[in-house]
């Protein structure tokens, strides 16, 4: 488990070619929460690191693929990483190519390009310290056989989960939680697009007024 960050020569050397990137780049855009309220969608993963200049990455998985060929067995890598910001956006991308390196700059990218916001709050019954510390509600994630819920928990009890799941929530700015799960919970990757899965409704589902007093 290890940190790995795309060689920064290539991100200044990406054009902004899209609508949204040369909005973003004419500083008409500000802000990921004001394109997902427009409903655009993110086709340049620069334009992620634009807008959040602090993302941090951190490669959970790196697995070798075999594959039987006419030439005979073929072999691949295939790589999780999660980008976050701390601080309420988060993404998670898996992708394979023949050399370790190439197969985490490829899930890098898709993972900025499925950047989500993060809505955060206090929502523990035992806690109500009103500070952006935890998620606002309980919510639910669901991925092949895993399932996973996520609860409020009061301020300084960290995440109880397991290490994928306390990285992944980390780097979404969850510093206090409670997580369960259900099912096949040995396969990593079910494991955190269900948290992924979970985390979206967070921005996607109305507050409720005692959640916004």
């Amino acid at each position: 488990m290890h940190s790995e960050e795309l060689p920064e020569v290539e991100r200044e050397e990406e054009e902004l070619l899209t609508p949204l990137g040369k909005m973003v780049k004419e500083g008409t855009i500000f802000s990921l929460e004001e394109i997902f309220e427009r409903g655009y969608k993110i086709k340049e993963p620069v334009i992620v690191d634009m807008l959040l200049p602090k993302l941090r990455e951190e490669v959970l998985f790196v697995s070798p693929v075999q594959k039987q060929t006419d030439a005979g067995e073929k072999t691949r890598f295939r790589a999780l990483v999660v980008v976050g910001d701390e601080n309420g956006h988060v993404g998670v991308g898996m992708d394979k190519a023949a050399q370790v390196g190439d197969a985490i700059i490829k899930a890098s990218r898709k993972a900025r390009l499925n950047m989500i916001s993060v809505k955060r709050g206090c929502g523990s019954g035992e806690c109500r310290c009103r500070q952006e510390h935890s998620v606002p509600f309980r919510v639910e994630g669901k991925t092949g056989s895993v399932k996973v819920v996520i609860t409020p928990a009061p301020r300084g009890l960290g995440v109880v989960a397991g290490p994928n799941a306390k990285i992944f929530l980390r780097l979404a700015g969850i510093r206090d939680a409670w997580v369960w799960t259900k099912g096949d919970t040995s396969t990593t990757q079910s494991c955190v697009y269900a948290l992924y899965e979970a985390l979206k409704k967070t921005f996607l589902t109305p507050l409720l007024p005692e959640h916004t007093a």
